[in-house]
């Protein structure tokens, strides 16, 4: 088949969603790529390094994307403005597309739309299950742990004191308060990273076996009284969305600690849902001046009630980061990461040189987003209709 790899053109996105180690694979595997010039420069993969593993060099994107049964990208599509035109508009029917869509996102609504009606066969990264057979193509687990570790580091840079505690002349300085909401991938290794720095830190999530996994890398938790059967998905792997009077629960039982803290990194994600809203603008304003939110759920709308996707503000002393590509700014291990779950699911979907997908399959059916100008992907519909 044949697989195109287009520059990311989202601001700020130096990550490539291949390198010249998954391109040789592809290659060997059979298949012709064809990679946009200077598509990996960002995460120093040069095109010198593709040539060499067997892909193709095309100097326009619009060819690319004419050619390629297959397109592989980081981020969503985006209005590309060298070319005067969005990169949907540059696909053809009958298209794949493979990249993260966090398709359940309002502000992703309208994208997803315009594929559906393009005829794009659409599959989203982050609807890749928590199975054991979808390990290796988890992109979002990947990512995750991307985003809580340079997330924590940005936070850091951004407060006015230290994270340690720091013995000086004029006595002892305490350590800056972390509270880490969600502790998943992203949420560990912010937790991690925080203690690596010497912060307090605060953690709670609303599955007790995130809690146990955030006691063990040394938080204190906030714990949360809300029922395992509400909490959890039935399989036992993923955070529910929670009906109005528990997650107003959580909101009082977390704005203590939330209000102490000089710093909150936000990572609750509902599996392909949109994020639930656990700091409320009140909230905010009764936060520590010069306190600092990460918003690392922006992606699928985010936690804070005044986050902005894309936007860092300070509002009342208190400063909201909304960036919406935390590891593109480490490009080239989340590229290394990115590349080999992106091509694991690319080996797992074509069979006998076609794109297979089986609807029956569970790993399929929760990364289809649209297919046949039908949209399929269940916490996309449900978050239109709300």
């Amino acid at each position: 088949m044949i697989i195109g790899i287009p520059k990311e053109i989202l601001t700020g996105e130096l990550r490539v969603s291949a390198t010249p180690t998954t391109v040789k694979k592809m290659v060997n595997d059979g298949h012709q790529v064809l990679v946009e010039k200077n598509a990996g420069e960002g995460s120093f993969y040069h095109d010198k390094e593709y040539l060499e593993a067997g892909a193709l060099i095309i100097d326009d994107v619009e060819e690319l994307y004419q050619k390629a049964e297959i397109i592989l990208k980081v981020k969503e599509p985006q209005f590309n403005q060298e070319k005067g035109l969005d990169e949907i508009e540059m696909m053809k029917e009958g298209q794949t597309l493979i990249t993260f869509l966090h398709p359940a996102s309002p502000n992703n609504h309208k994208m997803v739309l315009q594929l559906k009606e393009k005829g794009i066969t659409a599959l989203t990264l982050d609807g890749i299950p928590r199975i054991s057979r979808a390990q290796t193509m988890d992109a979002l687990s990947s990512m995750s742990t991307v985003a809580g570790y340079k997330g924590l580091l940005m936070a850091a840079n951004g407060i006015s004191k230290f994270m340690p505690m720091i013995g000086s002349a004029v006595g002892t300085i305490r350590p800056a308060n972390v509270f880490v909401i969600g502790a998943g991938v992203a949420g560990l290794r912010a937790i991690a990273t925080a203690r690596g720095l010497g912060a307090q830190v605060f953690a709670t999530d609303i599955r007790e076996e995130a809690r146990i996994e955030a006691q063990s890398l040394g938080a204190k938790i906030v714990e949360l009284d809300i029922p395992k059967k509400v909490a959890v998905s039935k399989d036992g792997k993923h955070a529910n969305s929670l009906p109005e009077k528990y997650l107003l629960k959580e909101r009082a039982q977390i704005e203590e600690t939330i209000l102490k803290s000089d710093i909150v990194i936000l990572a609750a994600l509902v599996f392909g849902k949109k994020a639930p809203i656990l700091v409320t603008e009140e909230m905010v304003k009764k936060m520590i001046p010069g306190s600092y939110i990460v918003d690392i759920s922006i992606d699928q709308g985010g936690n804070c009630a005044l986050t902005e996707a894309g936007i860092t503000k300070v509002v009342d002393n208190v400063t909201i980061n909304g960036t919406k590509n935390i590891p593109g700014t480490v490009p080239t291990s989340s590229t290394y990461m990115f590349s080999e779950n992106i091509y694991n699911l690319v080996k797992y979907i074509i069979k006998d040189n076609a794109i297979n997908l089986d609807l029956k399959d569970e790993i399929i059916s929760s990364v289809l987003v649209t297919h046949n100008k039908k949209l399929l992907h269940r916490g996309t519909i449900e978050a239109m209709e709300e």
